[in-house]
């Protein structure tokens, strides 16, 4: 499979290795999806085997486009991949920027295009992907971020904290 993400280096996108990315906190685009539906949003937990933030609650799914992909393509790509979900109505709700330290040594420095899709979609866990998912309220998952944030990845903590009236409206 090929690891090589869009970075931004020296002013110029340019396809660069997605670990090298990384490591060198590089300014890069993303997509992150949130799937709500009556009972709530669609929580993942990373897989035990990701290279950063294992086992950490995060949005429905997120990920790096691959060179020359069309971010809502590449959600729903993504969705496919991670979770099974295919035929999910999208719709784009906002760009987001953020630098976080995700640990060992690694930092996210993303342009999240930011995806909203509603429904009970059904759900086909890819185990190298993702761990386990749940649908938690809002107030739920705001309750869960302030009693144990070190559980939830940097990005969900970021977007719920600085971008929730956008992406909830």
């Amino acid at each position: 499979m090929d690891m090589r993400i869009p970075a931004w280096l020296d002013g110029t996108l340019q396809p660069m290795d997605k670990l090298e990315v990384h490591r060198r906190g590089l300014r890069h685009p993303a997509i992150s999806v949130f799937i709500i539906g009556p009972q709530g949003i669609l929580l993942q937990r990373r897989a035990a085997s990701k290279y950063h933030t294992p086992g950490l609650w995060a949005n429905t799914c997120c990920t790096h486009p691959h060179w020359g992909e069309d971010p809502a393509a590449c959600a729903l790509r993504r969705l496919t991949e991670e979770l099974g979900i295919t035929n999910q109505p999208l719709e784009w709700r906002e760009q987001v920027e953020y630098r976080a330290d995700v640990g060992n040594g690694l930092t996210e420095h993303e342009v999240v295009e930011v995806y909203v899709g509603q429904g009970e979609p059904v759900v086909r866990i890819n185990p190298d992907e993702v761990w386990e998912t749940r649908w938690m309220t809002l107030e739920a998952l705001e309750t869960a971020l302030a009693d144990q944030p070190e559980q939830f990845t940097p990005w969900l903590r970021i977007y719920l904290s600085e971008h929730k009236a956008a992406i909830f409206r």
